[in-house]
């Protein structure tokens, strides 16, 4: 029976955070929502329960949380999960002053949460209720200047609440704290990781698939080539890889995922699928009909590329963010932020049967399997791509000269942080172009040119990011070399807004 931890989503923007924070400290864990919070308080494997934060205020909770009352194993409560923990069991939650950001905290009791946590510590704050009195049995273990129960507990039921967040890295001793929970107090065994599941995902493809054939589009991503692999080890020449060429790809890529894949998968047939996409697309300006036209025609060519191959099976590397941003999570706060065009963008009448090898992992794990089975390391650490290609980097319309300009300036990019030795530090480079168009001057005269938008941003998992810090000169770089090279462009400007608010991509 393996172990885990089960985060409950509250509806709190760090709950992935929490999850992935667990699992790196060798514990499996897994974001579920409120409503299965009973099951898992009573799952045998389930070593204890992490209550997230949350946009909703305790005061307004109609939920039942009798759970609480009966806890039968460690609870910790996390911001809103330390309010409703102190509004369930008879304590009291009001509104007060407000903490954002860093702030100090001291420690008035070591319990066995803050074990070796110093007297005055550093923690991450975002709230504006607080827990004014604690439930009986109770003591406050921690404190700041505005918030007078930073951290509770009751050591005989094994519950816990602090008001910070832990699984931030602002909060100084935050490791230290999760690590605490979960072998001081949960006393898991650990030693998790994700290179250790590669068998059982190899016999979970067997005996979903059978003796039947399997279809996988492949797109020379990690994610896709680590489910294909995965899916070869299960079912053998049963697989059916595909490269579906929509006309929407990188320079050079189909090119390079032919040369680098063909003889890991036993050959791969390419679809030529250009006009289609393309001929679907004219018109369409708005974002999510935009990946809707395309999740709905890459069907129609899975459909028919399976019918061909005698397949019954889809074989897909989604991963877990892909599966949040689409609103498809186990955790039922989660709310769409974009369709997937393999994910949220896939039709009700498609009839091949979908098998996700890798949609309870995230990028950084993705990867430590994919090195352990063999992917070729240009491709472990090639920048991820989304399916819908270059239609979700060309804002408005797709037009031959918008893909052509955004094709060309991407390339760019790339190349430039390949020659700095930074390709390999960021998650994604890339150029955006839309309508836009701006005033120049090329050769001695008035040009109206495009817009070029350089994204470059650092990220462990993509569900959050931050726009990468690049030396001046290297932009000066992209920028020449984008207006020099790129006859349509006259101006360059480098995105500097971090993930939230803003997406990675922007369409």
């Amino acid at each position: 029976m393996k172990e885990y931890v089960a985060v409950v989503d509250l509806g709190g923007q760090y709950t992935h955070l929490i999850a992935r924070k667990v699992r790196e400290l060798g514990v499996y864990s897994e974001v579920i929502p409120a409503s299965r919070a009973r099951d898992a308080m009573e799952d045998p494997a389930a070593k204890g329960i992490i209550l997230s934060g949350s946009y909703r205020s305790v005061r307004s909770e109609s939920r039942d949380w009798s759970i609480l009352k009966e806890a039968k194993k460690p609870v910790l409560g996390i911001c809103y999960g330390h309010q409703l923990i102190a509004h369930v069991l008879g304590g009291e939650v009001q509104e007060g002053v407000g903490e954002y950001g860093r702030v100090e905290c001291r420690i008035a009791r070591r319990t066995k949460l803050l074990a070796g946590v110093r007297r005055r510590t550093v923690v991450w704050m975002s709230h504006r209720d607080h827990v004014t009195r604690t439930p009986d049995g109770f003591t406050v273990d921690a404190c700041t200047r505005s918030c007078k129960v930073a951290a509770m507990s009751c050591e005989k039921l094994q519950i816990y609440g602090v008001q910070f967040h832990p699984e931030v890295h602002h909060t100084r001793e935050g490791r230290k704290i999760l690590k605490n929970f979960l072998f001081r107090v949960c006393r898991c065994s650990g030693g998790w990781k994700p290179e250790d599941t590669i068998d059982h995902r190899v016999r979970q493809i067997k005996l979903t698939v059978g003796g039947e054939r399997a279809l996988c589009a492949v797109s020379g991503g990690v994610d896709s080539t680590t489910a294909a692999l995965i899916a070869r080890r299960a079912i053998g020449d049963n697989l059916r890889c595909i490269l579906i060429d929509h006309g929407l790809m990188r320079k050079g890529e189909r090119e390079s995922i032919l040369k680098s894949l063909s003889s890991l998968l036993g050959g791969i047939k390419v679809v030529e699928a250009q006009s289609r996409f393309l001929g679907r697309l004219k018109g369409v300006a708005d974002p999510e009909e935009k990946r809707r036209v395309i999740g709905e025609e890459y069907a129609k060519v899975l459909q028919e590329a399976a019918d061909e191959e005698g397949c019954s099976f889809l074989i897909q590397g989604t991963i877990y963010p892909d599966r949040v941003e689409s609103g498809r999570g186990q955790a039922s706060e989660a709310s769409r932020i974009k369709t997937h065009h393999n994910v949220g963008g896939l039709p009700s009448w498609l009839k091949l049967k979908v098998v996700e090898p890798l949609a309870d992992l995230y990028k950084d794990e993705v990867r430590k399997i994919a090195a352990k089975i063999g992917v070729p390391s240009e491709i472990i650490w090639r920048h991820p791509f989304p399916g819908p290609g270059l239609a979700v980097r060309v804002i408005g319309e797709v037009t031959p000269e918008k893909l052509h300009v955004c094709r060309e300036a991407s390339h760019i990019v790339e190349e430039e942080l390949k020659k700095a030795k930074l390709y390999r530090k960021v998650w994604q480079a890339f150029a955006v172009v839309g309508d836009d168009k701006a005033t120049g001057v090329k050769g001695d005269k008035r040009a109206l040119g495009y817009i070029v938008t350089v994204r470059v941003v650092t990220s462990v998992d993509g569900m959050t990011a931050d726009w990468a810090k690049l030396p001046h000169s290297l932009l000066d770089r992209i920028s020449s070399r984008i207006t020099g090279e790129i006859q349509q462009v006259t101006w360059v400007t480098y995105a500097i807004t971090t993930k939230p608010p803003a997406t990675i991509e922007p369409v």
